[in-house]
């Protein structure tokens, strides 16, 4: 299987660059690209690359893992050829960081990165010159500066580490100014003074004409500008960093997560835990979707690393081959031996499933329950694949088998992931309020308060109660809206002046 899985990438290598550019590009809804010549990928490269990547399997094995449908992949392969040609040795010992800033500085950033707390003319969303990034972390990592060594570092975590959007300038300040080690880095968010009396004013943008870290760090401000400090001054120093956005009890939070000692994630720092922020969702910076915590806590799990795992990947890979061909028998059986090694084989669940997408309806049913059932231990993984079956089982009239299943996932995570509960409620309330009789809407709305509601917070008044009360106002029942907001308050029970506390006081008084 070794060999086997050697000549794969020779495979792999050979298809990619044979496809055009013009058909290579990411999906079209991700980001507008400009039309690409009818060419094939393989004239991005010199001769010399090429060679080198047939060559290097370690590199191929990390390129076909991480490369997504998101990725402009012609951009991807021009900027590997920048930087191999700029100095190929120095590329050879830093592969994996190359590859990284490849698959990052492929398309540009959102507006909302890293966060949408501070305006694009005081902080704008651009991302350096590529080997001006690869040169600074190279530089860094030679001198000492970092705090992990670069070159033991696999690009599913440095591409954490590569996405500045602090300037060189700051992150030069954050070298010589910060002294944490990378146990104390948490003491970097805090290290920014909190401003209680914006927070007071409820001035959650940055105010200032400069976002520079030297003036966030002498003026201070809120938990998002902390976060943003800390996820920099950890990048200057070669740390993958997230910022996390969450809604808690009472309010909405920011903190980081940082790849710490024994290359071990830490996902809280700065997070309150008796505010219950049961999920934190960042941004991916090579897809810029969404990525939670306990997403990223699942692809770092210490399986990946062992030998079960090991020995599923090169059955996974086939199995994607062999679907691309249209090889499906074969796909569904490497697939299977794939996950007959590694029951937590993701990817090779997700190919399964699309080998049999248009089987009977009770194959595919079985197979997404058995889906979930590997996945038990992982309650995000375990609730999409049962949303996908109960959404199978309504679909063909079972709504009550599909209802079974629904109140499954609710029941599993109704103490420690309300988020996952909060999920199912809104998605309940935004398919009832299509067509469906006002009594029934209120009657549902209020056993969806009663049953999901209860110490849920702040992302159960975000995802459910605002949008029905506007959607109720919006229709002209402004009665039946402000009863519904008062049961959420009754429910909900906010702390007096938290923000949960006054956001549902505004929206009292628009109602009126």
């Amino acid at each position: 299987m070794d060999a086997a899985e050697a000549w794969f990438y020779v495979a792999a290598w050979s298809e990619l660059l044979g496809r055009s550019q013009s058909s290579a590009g990411p999906r079209p809804a991700v980001v507008a690209v400009a039309a690409l010549p009818d060419e094939p990928l393989a004239r991005l490269l010199s001769q010399d690359t090429i060679a080198w990547l047939l060559e290097d399997r370690v590199f191929s094995a990390a390129f076909f893992d991480q490369l997504s449908a998101y990725d402009n992949l012609p951009q991807v392969l021009v900027i590997l050829q920048t930087l191999r040609e700029a100095d190929p040795r120095r590329f050879a010992a830093y592969s994996q960081l190359a590859l990284a800033i490849a698959l990052v500085y492929d398309s540009p950033p959102p507006r909302d990165w890293p966060h949408a707390q501070v305006s694009a003319k005081v902080l704008p969303r651009v991302l350096p010159p590529p080997l001006e990034a690869f040169n600074f972390l190279v530089d860094a990592d030679q001198r000492g500066v970092t705090l992990h060594k670069l070159t033991t570092l696999p690009a599913s975590e440095l591409k954490f580490a590569v996405d500045f959007v602090a300037s060189f300038d700051d992150l030069v300040w954050a070298q010589k100014s910060l002294h944490f080690t990378l146990a104390q880095l948490p003491k970097s968010y805090d290290s920014v003074r909190y401003r209680t009396d914006r927070l007071n004013a409820r001035q959650y943008a940055w105010p200032g004409d400069s976002y520079d870290l030297p003036r966030i760090y002498s003026e201070g401000g809120i938990c998002v500008d902390q976060a943003y400090f800390a996820t920099q001054a950890g990048k200057a120093k070669g740390v993958p960093t997230l910022l996390f956005r969450g809604e808690g009890q009472d309010g909405r939070h920011a903190w980081f997560g940082y790849l710490g000692t024994g290359k071990k994630w830490v996902l809280d720092a700065g997070r309150y835990a008796e505010q219950r922020y049961v999920t934190g969702v960042a941004h991916d910076p090579q897809t810029w979707a969404d990525l939670s915590d306990h997403e990223l806590q699942f692809l770092s799990e210490g399986f990946h690393q062992l030998p079960p795992y090991q020995q599923s990947r090169p059955w996974e890979l086939f199995a994607k081959l062999y679907l691309q061909l249209g090889q499906t028998k074969e796909a569904a059986a490497a697939a299977r031996r794939a996950i007959a090694c590694e029951r937590r084989n993701l990817e090779a669940w997700e190919t399964l499933l699309a080998v049999n997408a248009d089987v009977d309806f009770k194959t595919r049913e079985q197979l997404l329950g058995e889906a979930a059932a590997a996945f038990q231990r992982y309650p995000d993984l375990n609730a999409r694949f049962l949303r996908a079956l109960a959404a199978s089982l309504r679909s063909r009239g079972e709504a009550t088998a599909a209802e079974t299943e629904e109140r499954a996932i609710a029941r599993k995570n109704q103490t420690g992931r309300t988020d996952l509960t909060v999920e199912q409620a809104a998605a309940a309330i935004s398919q009832m309020m299509e067509n469906t009789p006002l009594s029934e809407q209120l009657l549902l709305y209020k056993q969806t308060l009663q049953r999901y509601g209860k110490g849920a917070g702040m992302d159960f008044y975000d995802r459910v109660v605002r949008p029905f009360v506007r959607r109720l106002a919006s229709q002209g029942h402004a009665s039946e809206a402000k009863t519904a907001l008062a049961q959420a308050r009754l429910v909900l029970k906010p702390d007096p002046d938290s923000q949960l506390d006054q956001e549902m006081t505004e929206l009292a008084e628009k109602l009126k």
